[in-house]
């Protein structure tokens, strides 16, 4: 029997998916983690130009979604960095959003992501908050059988061993995941593909910090306050210049702040962690990585630092793998759970 498996990885940075899986290829998306409320469905409104994004009804309010969210904005970018991020409208509409772009109605299994700093805490209410049907828009509704949520950092495990076909050996290894966030750097041990609870967390030193304190360094720079941290994130990924007041802008100034930044989440995880010297896999993911590479090299001098293809989305094509494993197993304790209470 074939089930309908796909994966949300709703980041505080970027919302990613899974769109579609073609016998082994697993399709992934994203867009910006930005949800734009307003009181009206968007598209009725005149003078509404076309761009790519859905509108999400939520309670009394229509949420804009998707890749070119940014046309939908204002001058206030809405953001919610905070441990109850799961809890609010907008993380609801960003899920929907991406259900919206799966083209299912129906998702037998839906594998979902916390940090790690939350995942006991939350993990059986965000499950529990995905069952059941989804309000996607424009009179149509996604309908979620069953939920299962895991930790950030164990999808990108569990993508590495299905990348380097280790699925049987790394069982008997002991292997540190780091994932460096929009708000959170993650990391995650585990032995096999079970998680070690003492030694994994997440701290609040993620991308954000890093570019809210360039930000703080242009505006004392240049005299006046500067707050395109879009404008600075695409600068660092593609090593170009940003243009400010006509002119490119040399940010070599203001790495040292983000050398710190990095070192401080760094050095959070190895009092956390102890003792290096049994890890056999360190894999660094996340679409924060390049920012924090030097960081963990420096901290582990001995080891190799192993990398996946795509690290944006080691997550979410790890959820789908998980999932896709799962889901027999789960489908049929449900129906032999089922056949007993009948019987």
């Amino acid at each position: 029997m074939t089930f309908i498996v796909r994966s949300v990885d709703v980041g505080f940075g970027n919302t990613k998916f899974v769109a579609n899986v073609i016998d082994s290829d697993i399709r992934c998306a994203s867009f910006p983690s930005i949800a734009y409320p307003c009181m009206r469905e968007p598209t009725t409104q005149p003078g509404f130009e076309r761009r790519k994004t859905v509108t999400i009804p939520i309670n009394d309010l229509f949420y804009e979604v998707g890749p070119e969210v940014e046309l939908a904005a204002g001058t206030f970018r809405s953001t919610q960095m905070h441990d109850r991020y799961i809890e609010t409208p907008e993380y609801m509409a960003l899920l929907r959003g991406a259900l919206a772009q799966m083209k299912t109605d129906t998702i037998d299994l839906l594998v979902v992501g916390l940090p790690v700093s939350a995942f006991f805490a939350k993990k059986a209410a965000l499950e529990k908050a995905m069952l059941g049907g989804h309000n996607i828009g424009g009179g149509k509704t996604v309908t979620v059988r069953k939920a299962l949520a895991m930790a950030q950092p164990q999808g990108a495990l569990v993508d590495y061993a299905f990348q380097h076909q280790k699925q049987e050996s790394i069982e008997h290894e002991l292997s540190l995941i780091i994932d460096p966030g929009s708000r959170t750097f993650d990391w995650l041990v585990a032995r096999g593909m079970r998680l070690v609870q003492n030694k994994s967390y997440s701290v609040n030193r993620g991308v954000s910090d890093m570019l809210l304190a360039i930000a703080s360094e242009i505006s004392a720079d240049i005299g006046s306050p500067y707050s395109d941290i879009d404008a600075i994130d695409r600068a660092l990924r593609t090593n170009k210049k940003p243009m400010i007041f006509q002119k490119p802008y040399d940010l070599t100034r203001a790495m040292p702040i983000v050398r710190s930044i990095a070192q401080q989440a760094v050095d959070s995880m190895l009092r956390s962690i102890g003792d290096t010297h049994s890890l056999q896999n360190i894999i660094l993911v996340g679409g924060g990585a390049y920012l924090f590479k030097k960081a963990v090299k420096e901290a582990f001098p001995k080891h190799r630092i192993l990398e996946v293809q795509n690290p944006l989305f080691a997550n979410v094509r790890g959820f789908q793998i998980a999932g896709m494993n799962h889901a027999p197993r789960l489908f049929s304790r449900a129906a032999s759970e089922a056949q007993g209470e009948m019987a």
